[in-house]
């Protein structure tokens, strides 16, 4: 049972449609294929009254799902095998609803992940300054500024009609993935509040920008920051081995690209986030969003650094599964 954050999900019935619509899909899929949807989907309990959820009194919203016996959820990627593991879930994930007509599903966060949007807010919290703080982060500011023309690529891409919109789940952690206790497979994601349309690269890099970092998202000392290329071969291969298939080839060849311009639009919202007075992600110090900025714009310019091998990683992974 869960109170939906409707401070944050303002259309909770908007948002429970997309879910139901989305694991209704997902369960045809599953039991085509021989599978156990009571453990691979989520599966909403409706209200007496056959509603996908509750509205109370007080204008709270509240769901059930059933739960998922005997699984587990990672905090961090311990290995190689755990991030394929992740990677192959999440990429089966993205097969499964690939021909479901992603234009249908509600924005549940508007311009969740428009990048360009996010750099315009950046850009209204930096004149703003409301806080004093511009004068103290003028290497962030530059970092940004000199890479605005990366924030509008996808999306121009998506405009151009060069890249499909897909049903994304836009934030693919590594704990939103349910792996079996037992047997070590991944078999459910959960978290599907954030389902909505979107782009494959922005899930994908999202999910490498995450765990295939060296380092903590606030870690302080810049010099532990850096993209395990051995985690990225070993998302990209699980990836694409679930869901490559499914995927254009301009959608492959831009997964890379989703993995840096993820990681600087994050960085611009811890920033924009700092610049305001820290009023949306938590801290614990008071200039942890400032650090959390820092090491994301550090972990881009690692990527940039690495680019090649990053490309050639990509090219050789698409060609044994995807492109042969």
């Amino acid at each position: 049972l869960q109170r939906i954050n409707t401070d944050t999900f303002t259309n909770p019935v908007g948002l429970m449609e997309n879910i139901c619509g989305v694991t209704r899909h997902l369960r045809e899929k599953i039991l085509a294929a021989g599978g156990d949807p009571a453990r691979e989907t989520l599966n909403v309990i409706p209200t007496l009254s056959g509603a996908t959820c509750h509205l109370d009194a007080e204008g709270g919203a509240w769901r059930a799902y059933d739960f998922v016996e005997d699984t587990i959820c990672l905090q961090q990627v311990g290995s190689e095998a755990d991030f394929r593991t992740v990677a192959e879930t999440l990429g089966k994930f993205q097969n499964q609803l690939a021909d479901y007509p992603a234009s249908t599903l509600h924005e549940t966060i508007a311009r969740f992940h428009d990048t360009p949007n996010r750099y315009a807010n950046f850009e209204k919290a930096l004149a703003a300054d409301a806080l004093g703080r511009a004068k103290d982060i003028a290497p962030e500011v530059a970092f940004i500024h000199a890479r605005e023309k990366d924030c509008h690529v996808l999306l121009d891409l998506l405009a151009a009609g060069e890249i499909p919109l897909r049903v994304t789940h836009n934030d693919t952690k590594i704990n939103n993935v349910l792996i079996d206790a037992a047997t070590g497979k991944g078999i459910c994601v959960i978290d599907l509040d954030t389902v909505m349309p979107g782009l494959s690269a922005y899930d994908f890099g999202d999910a490498v920008r995450f765990g295939a970092s060296s380092a903590a998202e606030d870690e302080t000392d810049l010099s532990k920051v850096f993209l395990r290329l051995d985690m990225y071969r070993a998302y990209l291969e699980g990836y694409l081995d679930a869901c490559g298939h499914a995927l254009t080839e301009n959608e492959i060849n831009v997964l890379p690209l989703g993995a840096k311009i993820i990681t600087i639009e994050l960085g611009m919202r811890f920033l924009k986030d700092y610049l305001d007075g820290d009023v949306y992600f938590k801290i614990d110090r008071p200039t942890q969003n400032l650090d959390r900025c820092r090491a994301q714009l550090r972990l881009a310019a690692n990527m940039e650094a690495q680019w090649p091998q990053m490309q050639q990683i990509l090219r050789e992974t698409a060609s044994s599964c995807c492109w042969t």
